[in-house]
Order: structure tokens, then C-alpha cells, then sequence
């Protein structure tokens, strides 16, 4: 059991009066009502609040002349993620650069947060990558129907019309299994690298851990990148004319 950090404590000390109330209010019974900010939500909030200073030094330090460090970095992001996007999405795709570059940076930041002595990742609890799957599956749906109108769903009959009472459940079970994908993809390997993580570090806590930690710095950045890959592959189906 991850012990709750330092951010947590404060979050529930001030708002956890508020949140129960809230809770109450949707008919949901916290699980401890002294501190129902749990961990991972605090992580959350944290990753979200690093992200809203990020976004907001970048917005003040905009110089056309002499770049900084901080829009330097912002710009090599954008132009990676536009690249990406411009060869699966292709045409109209900056459209979906600002939400795939959102989803990178959150899942990216929250892999990282594990890295910190006495933070938690959020994405080593599995409702973390089940919410930004589910959001990922409603948005390349919502951009799938607004491309494509009604005929959007024409994909799950197949191109065969007798075929297509078997095509359609076939196409739903593969939908809804993408979100299952994302999620324990992402879960699986980041929670993995917790623990051999926090292992390695209880048994030997100098040497060989900064192996493993590094191993977890490369994983992070690959199951980032892959979330946002695929999050752009759905994109592209989904948006695609020639269903």
C-alpha cells in the first residue's frame, strides 16, 4: 500500500469537507470520509496543475525575435505531435493535434510522477488509463459521426449487406476491446515498473536501482507515445471518407 505523500494530506485537510460533500451530493459513500481525496487523485490534480503552469509560462513567454528554453521546448512538442498527426491523420489533421498533444502530456507527466521519491503514478492505478481510454473512445467516435454524419456507422455493417449481421458485433466487440487495450497496456507496464522499481530500491538501494530507474524512464516515454499513436490511429479511421 503506496503511504498517502505530503500533497495529499494538504489537499484533504483543506477540501476534504468540500469533496464529501460532493460526493454525498451524487450519492456516493467515500471510502474514508476523514480523507476521501485518494492518492491518485491527488497525482492527478498535480499533473494537471505542473501542466496548467507549463501552458500558461509558455503563453507569457511568446517571443517571435528570441525564443526561450520554455517555448522552444513547447514548439519541438507541437512539431513532433503535427508530425505524427499530418503522416496517420493526414489532411484537416491539426485539428487533433491539440487533444493528442494534451493526452501525450498527461500520460507522459503521470508515468514520470512515479519517478519521484514518495509519489505515486497515477497510471499505475488502473481507473487512471481506463478514464483517458474512455475519453480517447468517445472523442474519436464524436469526430467519427461529425466527419462522416450517419454514415459513420455504416463501418460496422462491412461493405457486404448480408454479411452484416455478423459484422456488427464483430466491429462493436473490437471497438469496445480497444479501450481495454489502452488501458492495460498503459496499467500493466507502468505499474510493473513500480513495483521491480520499489523492490529493487528496498533490497539494494544504491546501484542497481538506477538501472531500473532508468528502464522506467524509457517505458514511460514509450507507453506515452504509444497511447497517443494509437489514440491517432482511431482518429484516422474514424475521420476516414471512404467507409
Amino acid at each position: 500500500m503506496h503511504e498517502q505523500s505530503l500533497i495529499t494530506d494538504t489537499l484533504n485537510k483543506y477540501f476534504g469537507n468540500l469533496a464529501t460533500q460532493v460526493l454525498h451530493a451524487v450519492h456516493v459513500q467515500p471510502y474514508n470520509p476523514k480523507a476521501p481525496i485518494t492518492e491518485t487523485f491527488a497525482m492527478e490534480m498535480l499533473v494537471l496543475g505542473l501542466l496548467f503552469i507549463f501552458f500558461v509560462l509558455v503563453r507569457l513567454s511568446l517571443n517571435v525575435e528570441n525564443p526561450g528554453p520554455i517555448q522552444q521546448i513547447a514548439e519541438m512538442l507541437h512539431g513532433f505531435v503535427s508530425d505524427q498527426a499530418d503522416s496517420i491523420i493526414g489532411h484537416g489533421s491539426q485539428r487533433f493535434v491539440m487533444f493528442t498533444t494534451c493526452v501525450l502530456l498527461f500520460v507522459l507527466l503521470s508515468n514520470l510522477l512515479g519517478m519521484v521519491p514518495g509519489l505515486l503514478a497515477p497510471t499505475s492505478v488502473a481507473t487512471v488509463p481506463l478514464g483517458v481510454a474512455l475519453l480517447c473512445f468517445f472523442y474519436y467516435h464524436f469526430y467519427g459521426v461529425r466527419e462522416n454524419g450517419l454514415g459513420y456507422f455504416k463501418q460496422f455493417a462491412g461493405p457486404i449487406w448480408w454479411i452484416a449481421p455478423m459484422m456488427v458485433p464483430i466491429e462493436l466487440i473490437s471497438h469496445f476491446a480497444r479501450i481495454m487495450s489502452l488501458t492495460v497496456r498503459l496499467y500493466a507496464n507502468m505499474f510493473a515498473g513500480e513495483m521491480v522499481t520499489l523492490v529493487f530500491f528496498s533490497l539494494i538501494p544504491i546501484g542497481i536501482p538506477i538501472v531500473f530507474m532508468g528502464l522506467h524512464l524509457g517505458v514511460a516515454l514509450i507507453q506515452a507515445y504509444i497511447f497517443m499513436l494509437l489514440t491517432m490511429i482511431y482518429v484516422s479511421q474514424a475521420v476516414a471518407h471512404d467507409h
